[in-house]
């Protein structure tokens, strides 16, 4: 069974700062394993988006997209998603917003929630770790996603007397 929130990190590990998504993913695995209140929450990471990726899309209620950008205000930046056809709905990386679009006609239903968190790096040069700048920034948006996922964690339930 899928769990209802996914997060999906993308980039080339072998770039520098480009390995922002997949480092967050590799995080946000660790952190959800200590946090067993929140529920189930799946991770994936790949270098690209492509359609086949619309499928990991079925049965969940939120998606958060997370990658690397040039050009995100510091330290991050987060963007409601909404299904569209772009220019990169017929090639071979995808955005998320052509994703979500592939979703809703293979589904023919709207796709999950989603939001994409895109995460300022710096130093994309092939064979680069990533920058000082990229780990502090890669924190400030663990921390973001961690109130994310608990906000979505139903409140206890009174006990009846």
């Amino acid at each position: 069974m899928k769990a209802p929130t996914l997060i999906f990190g993308w980039g080339n590990p072998s770039r520098g700062d480009d390995a922002l998504g997949p480092c967050f993913v590799e995080a946000m695995e660790a952190l959800v394993e200590r946090h067993p209140e929140w529920g189930p929450v799946d991770c994936l990471t790949d270098f690209q988006l492509q359609v086949e990726h619309a499928l990991d899309l079925q049965g969940r209620r939120r998606v958060l997209f997370v990658d690397a950008s040039l050009t995100a205000s510091p330290p991050f930046t987060v963007e409601t998603l909404a299904p569209a056809r772009d220019g990169s709905f017929t090639s071979h990386a995808m955005s998320p917003q052509a994703l979500l679009q592939v979703y809703c006609e293979l589904e023919d239903e709207p796709p999950p929630e989603a939001r994409l968190l895109a995460i300022r790096g710096e130093d994309f040069e092939l064979g680069q770790p990533l920058s000082a700048m990229a780990r502090q920034h890669l924190a400030a948006a663990m921390a973001w996603t961690a109130g994310w996922i608990e906000a979505a964690v139903p409140a206890p339930q009174k006990e009846m007397c």
